[in-house]
């Protein structure tokens, strides 16, 4: 058996081994299902059921899947470059902390002004903690995921300080109670992002920006000088410095572009759900690691994102709905990583071939 890298991947076959991906990780949670006394199709069927079915199911997946659609189009446009941008999780964090302070700063302004500050905010914030990782990659040499993973927990150290341990612009010191119980200030109706209602289907701003956030990045990448010199360096690093194409102002560009659009999935917290700075709701959700699971299940195409952060936003919204005695706790958890050790998996087959060959036994 030998493995061989492709020289030219066929279509069909960047369609095919994500569904069989996805396959593969329902039949190896069935599995653990059945080995835990639960009935696999059964729990399929209700997870399926009460992510996309039943009665305002889509509204609260595409909640669920907003986050999740901005972060995996973080991590798709990191990892275009093969550069592992591990950080989204803080990314998005500061981008809460930045769209919070411009709607706090504006509270009295008319929402035409509001909405845009926030996300220019949100974006520009998570685009500078992004560029930090970026910045030590391409002048130092620093690994970038070791980096941009390790400000992951100073994004959360300093929302944690920004709201319970100091008095800062963003925490709430107006009664007595908010001083005893820290919390953050809550914004005004203003700052509150408008949905798109179609019958009983309720679309989040955020998740409408995040489309248009994944077609721009497309025509981006498919269409621009950048996005072709991004794709030759992704391809052969050697190849794109020895085409003159400057490779470290590249580093931190990618990385500052996955960073903002991290921030706006923060803005989207912000504006669409929370509308006020909660620092252990944003760190318990982990949005940046699910993410680089929608990443790689999308083969990094940010048009495919968009499905695939519909589907796990179905996953995880059931998860949470059915959660109780007969439901398994874990399950939707294990399932995501299930389907990311799978598409990695699976990302072999896309990239290399595997070649058997008959070995020629000697007459005697």
């Amino acid at each position: 058996m030998r493995i061989e890298r492709r020289l030219t991947t066929p279509r069909w076959l960047r369609v095919v081994v994500p569904v069989a991906s996805l396959l593969a990780a329902l039949v190896l949670a069935g599995v653990m299902e059945l080995a835990t006394g639960h009935d696999p199709i059964a729990t399929t069927s209700r997870l399926i059921d009460r992510g996309f079915f039943a009665s305002g199911a889509l509204s609260a997946t595409l909640v669920t899947a907003t986050p999740l659609l901005l972060t995996g189009l973080a991590a798709a446009a990191a990892f275009r470059m093969l550069t592992w941008n591990i950080g989204a999780e803080g990314q998005l964090v500061m981008g809460a902390v930045g769209a919070s302070g411009a709607g706090i700063f504006l509270h009295d302004q008319a929402p035409v002004l509001i909405i845009p500050a926030m996300m220019a905010a949100g974006g520009l914030t998570g685009a500078a903690w992004g560029a930090i990782p970026g910045l030590l990659r391409a002048y130092f040499n620093t690994n970038e995921i070791i980096t941009s993973l390790m400000l992951n927990y100073v994004a959360g150290l300093v929302i944690s300080y920004l709201i319970f341990d100091s008095h800062s612009y963003w925490r709430d010191l107006s009664t007595f109670t908010a001083r005893v119980f820290p919390q953050g200030k809550y914004l005004g109706p203003a700052a509150s992002w408008p949905a798109l209602g179609a019958g009983s289907l309720v679309i989040p701003f955020g998740f409408l920006v995040g489309v248009v956030s994944a077609a721009g990045l497309f025509v981006l990448y498919r269409y621009t000088r950048f996005g072709y010199e991004v794709r030759v360096i992704g391809d052969s690093r050697a190849a794109g410095r020895y085409a003159g194409m400057r490779i470290n102002r590249k580093i931190v560009a990618v990385m500052a572009l996955s960073g903002a659009l991290a921030g706006l999935g923060g803005a989207s917290q912000i504006g669409d759900f929370r509308h006020v700075l909660d620092p252990r709701g944003l760190q318990q959700a982990g949005y940046g690691y699910a993410g680089i699971v929608v990443a790689a299940l999308a083969q990094l195409n940010p048009l495919a994102v968009i499905l695939v952060a519909f589907l796990l936003g179905g996953l995880t919204n059931a998860g949470y709905s059915l959660q109780g005695p007969d439901f398994p706790a874990g399950l939707v958890g294990i399932l995501q990583g299930l389907i990311l050790f799978c598409a990695l998996a699976g990302e072999l087959l896309v990239r290399y071939r595997v070649r058997f060959r008959r070995l020629m036994v000697a007459p005697a």
